[in-house]
Formats: structure tokens, sequence, C-alpha cells
């Protein structure tokens, strides 16, 4: 089929490829970063503080004491604007994601590439912490740089259980991205 996830994300640009973009190399015959838990962020440790290294592995402990001794914020930025939930959404953990929600985290803060925690958990196909995320109010219809939402990523992912979440929390059908894509054709081609 011609409709591909490339052209419904609009990737394919130099900054999407970028290094900040994915956790490794893009696939070279299509030059579209894959979905699903490997799509995650690169992470280098010279740009993570302490809060958002033990998120980024999933050490429970580690956030909880960070908080507790106030010696980080739950909405501390690391280099390039990740919040201990960002990096916590994209590695797929959930305990982390539901302590960082109890602190009152905001769940809409966006990184240098305007992804927010649940579009990142989405695009990750981390199921579990985008259910968190939506449970406590993400706001499902915010937009990245190339104006996809959360259910354009899990359409292109073809990701119906993560797709069907996002509509029950009110996600907009008819939120379109770069190229135009209108959601309900989406839909329909995935029989999401």
């Amino acid at each position: 089929s011609s409709f591909s996830a490339r052209k419904i994300l609009g990737f394919g640009s130099r900054r999407e490829l970028s290094p900040s973009r994915a956790s490794f190399p893009p696939r070279r015959d299509s030059g579209v970063r894959a979905f699903g838990p490997n799509s995650g962020y690169l992470v280098r440790a010279k740009d993570l503080g302490k809060i958002h290294k033990a998120a980024s592995i999933g050490d429970v402990a580690k956030v909880q004491q960070l908080l507790l001794l106030g010696k980080s914020g739950v909405n501390d930025r690391d280099k390039v604007n990740r919040t201990p939930l960002h990096l916590a959404c994209a590695n797929g953990y959930p305990d982390v994601v539901s302590l960082l929600v109890e602190r009152k985290c905001n769940l809409n803060l966006c990184d240098n590439n305007s992804q927010t925690p649940l579009i990142k958990a989405v695009e990750c196909q981390q199921e579990e912490c985008a259910t968190i995320l939506l449970e406590h109010g993400a706001d499902p219809n915010l937009v990245d740089a190339n104006n996809n939402t959360a259910l354009h990523y899990a359409a292109a992912g073809r990701n119906t259980a993560i797709a069907a979440k996002l509509l029950r929390h009110e996600a907009a059908i008819e939120a379109k991205n770069k190229v135009e894509a209108h959601l309900l054709y989406i839909k329909v081609f995935y029989e999401i």
C-alpha cells in the first residue's frame, strides 16, 4: 500500500533523523524511525540529572529518595528538556510513571521535539505508561513538532489497543499533521 507511516507522520526530514530523536540508527530502506519499544530516546549520561538517570532505568527507590530529600524536582528538565516522566514513559517503567504522577508532576510538558510524555509512551508502544497518563488527565490532543498527536503514532505503529484508549479519552480524530494526513483515513485503513 502507498499509505505509509512515513507519509502519515512526515518523517524523513534531517531533523527527524537526528541522534536526539532516535535510540538507534534509522532503517536504511525507508529512512523512517522504527516504532515500538526501541524507538525511545538516545540517553547520554552527560545530558541527564540524577533523577533523569534513575527514571530512565526504572529505579523507583532512587527517584523516590531524590524527591523526598529535595535533591531533585518532579518536573526537572535535562539538557534537551526531557522530564523524568518523559524518560520513564519512553523506556516503559509504569512504577516510576505512577510515582511521578502521584507526586503531581506536570503531565503535558514538552521536550525539545515538542513531544509530551504521552506522545513518547505511545510512540514507544508503552501501553501501561500511556494508560496511567490518560487516566490522570494527560491531554491526548497536543501535537509534536510535525503536528503529530499520540493518535497519529498509535495508528502508524498499528497499535489498535492504544488507539482505542486514546479515542475513549477524547483524542481528536480530525487532527491533521504537517502532511495533512486525516486521522479518519488512518482509522479506516488500520481498522481501528
